[in-house]
């Protein structure tokens, strides 16, 4: 029987879930967990077969962290521009 952790499709059912909980909690919190889940998963059809679990949770770790670093230089404010609110959404 195979292990959990190195079953391709459990990666992928996992960056599934992910993605879906960035969908329902966005912030960009969720989606490089998800993004390095699907990564990890495909690799594992290929060339990652034979590794360990904990070098695929390494892996995955720098995946996810490579990710979520990118992913804020992409979508954040451009340097020193600072979100401000000129009304409140109460105001008639």
């Amino acid at each position: 029987m195979p292990d959990l952790m190195t079953t391709w499709w459990i990666w992928l059912a996992a960056a599934l879930v992910l993605a879906i909980l960035e969908v329902l909690a966005p912030g960009f919190v969720f989606l490089g967990f998800a993004i390095a889940a699907a990564v990890v998963g495909l690799a594992l059809i290929g060339p990652l077969k034979l590794l360990s679990v904990p070098m695929l949770l390494l892996i995955f770790a720098a995946l996810s962290l490579a990710a979520w670093l990118i992913l804020r230089r992409v979508f954040a404010l451009p340097k020193g521009q600072v979100k401000t609110f000129d009304t409140d959404i109460n105001d008639p």
